[in-house]
């Protein structure tokens, strides 16, 4: 399938929501491109701009439609205009999109992301909407074009959906049930992509450690990340996100012992309460959640661990999130990404008795995140005279302009903001690039970020940083919008004003 019109179009994907999300959307940049699309001009309204929607918080619905109806006027000045809405809230909602904003032209779900380029062409032809909402996965989205957002570090699928069955959430209901790659189709992704000068791969599935389900192999992830211990050229392996009820000491161990694999953990807590887990249906308990944390750090001395914590479910006392906070303090967070919870129609939650008021939610939240951000602080300040390499990121430091830093992630994932200036190097010596590696002494410590004020130690340019280079040079002078080079924001397309 090819566009037909005589201009080649536009395009442009907002996405919300997840890292599986983020990688769908390189897949749907991906897909877009390889139909003839490209990216708009500095300025320039896209011809096609796509929503990736997420269905987890309360706000995603009035997310959406505020940005659809954000987009009306330009759809009015501009009939040729095409906006698509895809992700877990299409996969939800379905055809009450259009009924809701009848400027849409495309809904798709979850299942049938391939089908994108098609359904546009198709509602542009007809004249009318097209809606196309697939129950079960038509293709592994791992096999459709993708379209990178980053030349040095990417994400990589090994599984999609979910067999859990927690009464908070509504993902394996949009997502269906788990779907494993065969490793050695995981591993020539890898590979491929190493190939192409990237330095960093993150595992990534809904329940990353229960891969292997499909083909009966209960230690599969294990073995997984042995495996990309012999990719040469891949110095850096990341996973999110795994359960704690299938957790196995055979993962800690790959993790400790194979020399790629990030000493970095990130495992969903969710609540300290016994019985709240219980009411969620999470399997398991929090001494077995204490017991993980417990055993990678034995293996791991160094290991950064953060979380997910959802705060106020139904039914939650004081003593049960005192629980939380109990766990919380034993468990030393490097950080935690904490939620107040929100009704999700469609899941057992929504329904239960003992809804927590507003005002109770939002100080409980606000008695952990106070605690959480003492404790990173502490964790950071432990780190301030340490030597760490890091990979310089782009995007990462919205201050680096003003304070003439650049900034990257050191190997436990800790955000790291530098000063390029190297220690040995002259004054014409060419800064690091997105994908080359630093060696910094870090000097400051704040809770979310570190701060390396004295010259780098040294600099190691590498094939990552050539990649992002030849990537700006193709770049130079083709327009490229307000994204940047990258094909995938994060919020609302620019508007250019008529």
């Amino acid at each position: 399938m090819t566009v037909t019109e005589e201009r080649t179009r536009t395009y442009e994907v907002i996405t919300y929501g997840c890292q599986m999300n983020v990688h769908d959307s390189e897949r749907l940049s991906g897909l877009l491109e390889d139909a003839g699309y490209v990216r708009p001009g500095e300025g320039e309204t896209a011809d096609v701009v796509v929503f990736n929607t997420c269905a987890v918080r309360e706000n995603a619905d009035n997310r959406l439609y505020g940005n659809l109806g954000h987009l009306r006027p330009a759809k009015m000045r501009n009939p040729g205009m095409q906006i698509a809405v895809g992700g877990c809230l299409a996969q939800k909602d379905q055809g009450e999109i259009v009924r809701k904003a009848p400027w849409v032209d495309v809904v798709f779900g979850t299942h049938n992301i391939g089908s994108l380029p098609v359904l546009l062409e198709r509602a542009r032809i007809a004249q009318e909407a097209q809606v196309e909402i697939k129950e079960s996965l038509e293709v592994f989205p791992s096999t459709l074009p993708t379209k990178r957002e980053s030349p040095y570090a990417a994400w990589v699928s090994v599984s999609v959906g979910c067999n859990n069955t927690c009464t908070f959430c509504i993902v394996p209901a949009l997502r269906g049930k788990e779907k494993d790659r065969r490793p050695g189709d995981v591993l020539g992704e890898v590979r491929s992509l190493v190939d192409l000068g990237v330095l960093e791969v993150t595992l990534l599935g809904q329940n990353v450690n229960t891969y292997g389900v499909e083909f009966g192999d209960r230690l599969a992830f294990g073995k997984l990340l042995r495996a990309c211990g012999d990719v040469e050229g891949l110095e850096r392996v990341r996973f999110t996100s795994p359960h704690p009820a299938a957790f196995t000491d055979d993962v800690i161990a790959a993790m400790a012992e194979t020399p790629n694999v990030m000493h970095q953990l990130h495992m969903p807590l969710q609540s300290g309460s016994d019985r709240v887990l219980k009411a969620m249906r999470r399997s398991y308990r929090a001494e077995r959640y204490l017991g993980i944390i417990e055993r990678v750090r034995a293996a791991m001395p160094d290991a950064a661990i953060s979380t997910d914590i959802i705060v106020g479910f139904p039914g939650e006392t004081e003593e049960d999130f005192q629980a939380t906070l109990d766990v919380v303090r034993a468990s030393r967070f490097a950080n935690a990404f904490t939620f107040q919870y929100s009704i999700r129609p469609g899941t057992p939650a929504a329904t239960m008795d003992g809804q927590v008021p507003k005002e109770v939610v939002q100080e409980r939240y606000e008695r952990l995140v106070a605690l959480q951000n003492d404790i990173s602080w502490a964790e950071n300040k432990a780190q301030v005279g340490r030597t760490l390499e890091v990979l310089v990121a782009e995007g990462e430091g919205r201050k680096d302009e003003a304070t003439q830093r650049m900034s990257g992630r050191a190997p436990d994932n800790r955000l790291v903001h530098f000063v390029p200036t190297l220690r040995d190097g002259g004054a014409d010596a060419a800064p690091p690039r997105p994908g080359d590696m630093v060696t910094v002494e870090v000097t400051y410590a704040a809770p979310h970020h570190l701060v390396a004020d004295g010259p780098a130690l040294g600099l190691r340019r590498t094939r990552a940083g050539d990649a992002w280079e030849a990537r700006e040079s193709a770049a130079c002078g083709t327009g490229g919008g307000a994204s940047g080079p990258g094909t995938v924001s994060l919020g609302m397309p620019s508007l250019r004003r008529a």
